[in-house]
């Protein structure tokens, strides 16, 4: 008897079923390696070497799984995408895995204590301790009481002795964990600890002045660009975005244009690029529109520390420049000029600049001259970006709002 083609593909997806059911990957399914930058979203090089070496690790574990994969890095290092990654490429050739936070397994152990619970306790236990593959996220987070200790310590027993497969990933560093799990995770014939980032190593990359401290926390690891609120299609529009932008970023070249209303994540992203040439020790600058020509013309005073032509030529020839707020600045004729000969400059040497901006092209064309957005929309040079998002305080609480106006407002001091 020879089974029919049909009869194949409907066991394999029934198989493919059961398996991301037993996964518990929930949302996390589309988190694969082809949707994972083997470099990661730092600009540091070392950073970028650690992420290359974690990834591979990673797709060589997923085809096969031997001892302990411990991801050690800050919350948004990929840490979380690798370990489903895993367990994404092991469901799809035909294999179990099963993926728990650890806080949530606690959670869940806890629960089947309850005499109504779908689960008993000990089928539960049991289930996680011989999975023939296990991922553990987050740990470290839980809460730190004698029973959560006891059960963890009783896991790691079992499938350390027992020498089954596991995945791990942890932001607390492997010198301070306790003693016991220390000892385990150490053992350099059945673990290996890739540390994706090491967050003391860069916490001073950054080089803003200390006006724009709003700014030099955005990040890309920090952008929440896969916001669950909304539409498809926004969430498409937001996630292209962010590729843009962080494609930018490794290689910044030609000009960026994000346009979009308030509060829709433009200044993030153009902040997130900065961010990132800065920890690869490139430079770049940062300046809100408006703001540099007010300062532009307070350098005329007799008061003013800096010369015209220090803050203008530094604008003009800067090797990555970020304009802020375009459109916002008034039209009076001498601001008109100023902006033309930035504008001007930068298009015929095609220095790399992102714009962002709350108008479109065509109100831009209403509010400047058309020689300065013709030169922003130019295909050649330009990359322009409608977010189509609404403003992300829409959802905040009126309070939350008034905050979050209040904060993303940045000075402009230029000393």
């Amino acid at each position: 008897m020879v089974v029919c083609q049909c009869t194949k593909t409907k066991f394999s997806k029934d198989r493919q079923s059961r398996l991301q059911r037993y996964s518990n990957l929930g949302s996390l399914t589309s988190l694969t390696f082809d949707r994972l930058s083997p470099e990661g979203r730092s600009g540091n090089p070392d950073s970028q070497q650690r992420c290359r070496e974690a990834y591979q690790e990673a797709r060589q574990f997923a085809a096969s799984p031997d001892g302990w994969l411990i991801f050690v890095g800050p919350p948004g290092s990929g840490k979380t995408h690798l370990a489903a990654a895993i367990v994404n490429e092991r469901i799809n050739n035909g294999l179990p895995a099963f993926f728990i936070t650890t806080p949530d397994l606690l959670d869940h152990l806890r629960s089947a204590f309850n005499p109504n619970s779908e689960m008993p306790y000990d089928e539960l236990f049991e289930r996680v301790k011989n999975s023939p593959l296990l991922i553990l996220d987050d740990f470290g987070v839980q809460a730190s009481t004698p029973w959560a200790k006891e059960k963890l310590d009783q896991l790691l027993n079992h499938r350390f002795n027992n020498e089954l497969p596991a995945v791990i990933t942890t932001a607390i560093q492997i010198d301070d964990m306790d003693e016991n799990i220390r000892a385990r995770f150490t053992d350099p014939q059945k673990c290996r600890i890739l540390i994706i980032e090491d967050k003391r190593a860069l916490s001073n990359n950054y080089d803003w002045p200390p006006e724009f401290k709003l700014q030099k926390s955005m990040t890309f690891e920090n952008f929440d660009w896969h916001r669950r609120n909304l539409p498809a299609e926004q969430q498409e529009n937001l996630a292209e975005a962010y590729r843009l932008a962080f494609d930018f970023a490794k290689e910044p070249e030609g000009w960026l244009v994000f346009m979009g209303v308030t509060g829709c994540g433009k200044t993030h992203l153009a902040s997130a690029i900065v961010n990132y040439r800065y920890q690869a020790k490139q430079p770049g600058l940062f300046i809100v529109v408006p703001e540099f020509l007010d300062h532009l013309r307070s350098t005329f005073g007799p008061d003013s520390k800096v010369s015209y032509d220090q803050v203008f030529e530094r604008v003009k020839k800067a090797p990555l420049l970020v304009l802020d707020d375009f459109g916002e600045q008034s039209t009076t004729p001498w601001a008109q000029e100023k902006l033309y000969q930035v504008i001007n400059y930068r298009y015929n040497a095609r220095s790399a600049t992102v714009i962002t901006t709350r108008y479109s092209l065509d109100e831009i064309m209403e509010r400047v001259e058309s020689t300065i957005s013709s030169r922003l929309s130019d295909p050649k040079i330009s990359t322009l970006w409608n977010i189509t998002v609404p403003d992300y305080r829409t959802t905040l609480t009126p309070s939350a709002k008034k905050n979050a106006r209040r904060n993303s407002r940045s000075s402009g001091r230029w000393d």
